[in-house]
């Protein structure tokens, strides 16, 4: 049998994505030098950085689109590195222009003046602030496990840590290893489907952040601009607690975003939660719902122990005339999982707290507004 073409392989190839870019291998200039004889195929891959973290991964898919094809049974990778021109050439190619996106006088990013794609009133993407007016109600948790059931049911994902001083998400979701950067563009770290980013990858470990407001400001600025999040579906803001510099800073970015508020049902917290509500209102941004973490444990008797009380998130539901979304139990699994970067939504879907978040999930889902974007529809004047 004779050996494929040279344009064969390259078509073979042309679903073989980058593992972090998301894009053909083909269309991103990555295939190199091939030679194909008889039963083998030789090739190169200019990987985007030196030490890439996904080359076994890489090779994996470039292999077993090759040894699909017919007679051919040996398939050798090598591996180069991209020029800094070509890099450049990749991050415009799946990033843009900042000269061309930087055309809205609105939420603009980085100093090379990128608009926040988020805040374009042509993105598909629903950002959804996670907050909770005070610490300790288990809201990074809930966002975790929240954004890890969004894509397992299909949806592209991304999460924000915008709790500076408190960053906890890459532990939580499992995603300890670091952003690659191609040409002042981020890639984030994914785990359970789910892309994140925090100001922990760039903060020595146990060492504080101690920052005031401007710094804040830019660091949520490159979180959303300088990030090739790749437009998702959802894209998850862990907020810190209180209504402060962080919290006007993200209505400005995110004018289309929604709010979930986290509380326990004991009455302290549902009045501090309460004031997330009202800073909501306050900036334009609409509530959507209640999410109540630690609802109940249930004991080896199978008794439910309300150990926080009861009551206190639908109690807010009501006042705020919106919908209490869920309530999570409070279970060692789901502390533990979060501790180790397992979170319960992925390794135990159907544990009792695993079933509250996939269940939240689609409520989130049924939610979506209905307003259709597209860059294709035009209003005539």
């Amino acid at each position: 049998m004779a050996a494929p073409t040279t344009d064969q392989i390259i078509e073979a190839l042309r679903p073989v994505e980058d593992p972090e870019l998301h894009r053909s291998i083909v269309d991103l200039g990555m295939v190199r030098d091939i030679d194909a004889s008889d039963s083998s195929v030789s090739l190169t891959v200019v990987l985007t950085v030196p030490g890439c973290p996904l080359k076994n991964e890489i090779n994996n898919r470039v292999s077993n689109a090759l040894t699909a094809l017919p007679g051919i049974s040996s398939v050798n990778v090598n591996f180069g590195v991209m020029t800094e021109a070509e890099r450049a050439k990749v991050r415009q190619l799946v990033h843009g222009d900042a000269a061309a996106t930087a055309g809205s006088n609105q939420a603009h990013g980085h100093a090379e003046g990128r608009a926040i794609p988020f805040a374009q009133p042509d993105s598909k993407t629903r950002p959804l602030l996670i907050s909770s007016g005070k610490g300790g109600v288990g809201k990074s948790s809930v966002t975790t496990n929240l954004a890890v059931a969004l894509a397992a049911a299909g949806h592209s994902v991304g999460v924000v840590d915008a709790d500076i001083y408190g960053f906890s998400i890459p532990r939580m979701l499992g995603a300890d290893r670091e952003p690659v950067t191609i040409d002042q563009m981020l890639l984030p770290p994914e785990s359970y489907g789910v892309r994140c980013i925090s100001i922990g990858y760039f903060v020595p470990d146990g060492q504080a952040v101690i920052w005031r407001g401007p710094m804040l400001h830019k660091a949520l600025e490159q979180f959303l601009t300088d990030v090739y999040w790749d437009e998702p579906d959802y894209l998850l803001i862990d907020m810190p607690p209180g209504t402060g510099d962080i919290a006007l800073s993200l209505s400005q970015y995110l004018p289309k975003a929604e709010v979930l508020i986290v509380t326990t049902p004991q009455e302290a917290a549902q009045k501090v939660a309460r004031m997330s509500a009202f800073m909501a209102k306050k900036v334009n941004l609409p509530v959507r719902g209640i999410i109540e973490n630690m609802s109940w444990f249930t004991g080896d008797d199978g008794k439910r122990y309300e150990l926080f009380g009861s009551g206190g998130g639908q109690s807010l539901a009501d006042e705020l005339g919106v919908p209490l979304l869920a309530q999570i139990p409070l279970i060692p699994a789901l502390r533990e999982g979060c501790d180790d970067g397992r979170p319960i939504a992925a390794v135990a879907p159907e544990s009792e707290a695993g079933q509250a978040f996939h269940r939240l999930a689609e409520k989130v889902e049924e939610m979506r507004p209905k307003k259709v974007f597209s860059k294709k529809l035009k209003l005539l004047s």
